[in-house]
């Protein structure tokens, strides 16, 4: 194994609270992901089932639990019903006896467009059809709200994925220069994970140099950096399951333009505001709302929009979604985009990204500025500080 594994005593206790939510007299049923297909004989790396991950630590497939806290026998009441999925019929007859009500998990992240049946959703489809007189509930709003809560087991892997993408983009800002690939920049992370006992990269990585960095989901990574390119790196890796995501934009040659610098600063100045704003008792929705109103200011300074397309935009695309037009801060953990609730309260063990950015197509500038941050009782604390993001530490680490 590549990387050391968080406490048994993790699981069993994220299990507690997972059962001190369910209904009494409920069976609860968690699955392991299939492995995928590719052609011929191929199949994909298998990716577990982050909830099952997040209940177990089990990172195999084939695996199904098991939760009845009221089962007549202690043995099947918790992990020791963790079975391969051949053996679950006679248990599950038994179990289903016993049980009034059961708790199925689905996939039901905001943004998931699942396109193919999973083995969550065929378990579902069994068990509701063989069993149709029980009463179902979701496991999702218990484990949204469970997950986007990080637990003191779970930071020593999440600071050690933040160290290892900071260790990375440390390496690319001192390699960068005029006349490399982009993939040539992918592949010096490529390197620094893989030695440092990271699987690679938690998401497809962007290396967008000059124009490309204006494409949000720019991924061919194929062009030349060009002297004068600002290079937005949005970049993550896994650490024993556990996601980072920054962003940071260098110059390719190691020295800002006047405008680059301009448009760089405002990114900052927002996003510094932004993360000090995560705080407990904080909403997500407020402060998105507040974000706008912090880059409408910058925008407006920049001279990019006019008092007069604030004053005439349309309140569902607000003025400043022209040049700024993604969301400013996700969860992460488990996934990049990691489950948790968004009509709650910010709370102490919450981690998000904090992401603004400014887009200029006409000047071919991008410019991202990502952290991530987790909210603690003082209030927060910022994981990927370590990676530059002062114009001047850029500059005097890239001119060394």
């Amino acid at each position: 194994m590549r990387y050391e594994p968080a406490p048994a005593e993790l699981y069993e206790e994220n299990r507690k609270r997972f059962c001190d939510s369910m209904e009494s007299g409920a069976l609860a049923l968690f699955t392991s992901n299939d492995i995928l297909p590719t052609n011929a004989d191929g199949t994909m790396p298998f990716v577990q089932n982050r909830d099952l991950l997040y209940l177990t630590g089990i990172d195999q497939e084939e695996t199904l639990l098991v939760l009845f806290p009221d089962a007549f026998e202690e043995k099947h009441r918790e992990i020791t019903t963790v079975l391969w999925n051949d053996q679950r019929d006679a248990l599950l007859k038994n179990l289903m006896s016993q049980a009034n009500k059961v708790y199925l998990n689905r996939n039901e992240h905001l943004r998931a467009s699942v396109a193919i049946s999973t083995q969550e959703d065929r378990l579902a489809e069994e068990i509701q059809k063989t069993y149709p007189l029980h009463e179902y509930k979701r496991s999702a709003p218990i484990m949204h709200q469970l997950r986007s809560v990080k637990q003191e087991g779970e930071m020593k892997l999440i600071r050690r994925s933040a160290q290892i993408n900071t260790d990375a983009f440390l390496r690319v800002l001192k390699a960068m220069k005029p006349g490399m690939m982009e993939y040539e920049i992918e592949a010096e992370f490529v390197h620094e994970y893989t030695r440092n006992g990271s699987p690679g990269f938690s998401y497809t990585p962007i290396i967008a140099s000059g124009y490309n960095a204006c494409v949000l989901h720019y991924i061919e990574n194929d062009a030349e950096l060009k002297d004068g390119d600002l290079v937005l790196l949005d970049v993550g890796c896994w650490y024993g399951n556990y996601a980072s995501d920054v962003t940071r934009c260098f110059p390719a040659n190691g020295r800002f333009t006047d405008r680059q610098k301009e448009i760089y600063e405002a990114v900052l100045r927002v996003q510094k505001a932004c993360i000090e704003m995560l705080r407990p008792g904080n909403q997500l929705h407020a402060y998105h709302r507040d974000v706008g109103d912090l880059m409408e200011k910058e925008l407006l300074s920049l001279g990019l929009i006019s008092q007069k397309d604030v004053d005439h935009q349309d309140p569902d695309w607000p003025a400043y979604k022209k040049y700024f037009m993604h969301g400013t801060s996700h969860y992460l953990g488990l996934d990049v985009h990691d489950v948790g609730p968004w009509t709650r309260q910010m709370e102490v063990g919450n981690y998000f990204t904090v992401e603004p950015g400014i887009y200029i197509p006409e000047e071919s500038i991008g410019v991202r500025i990502e952290d991530n941050i987790l909210i603690t009782e003082d209030g927060y604390e910022n994981l990927t500080s370590g990676i530059p993001k002062e114009v001047s530490e850029i500059e005097k680490i890239m001119s060394a």
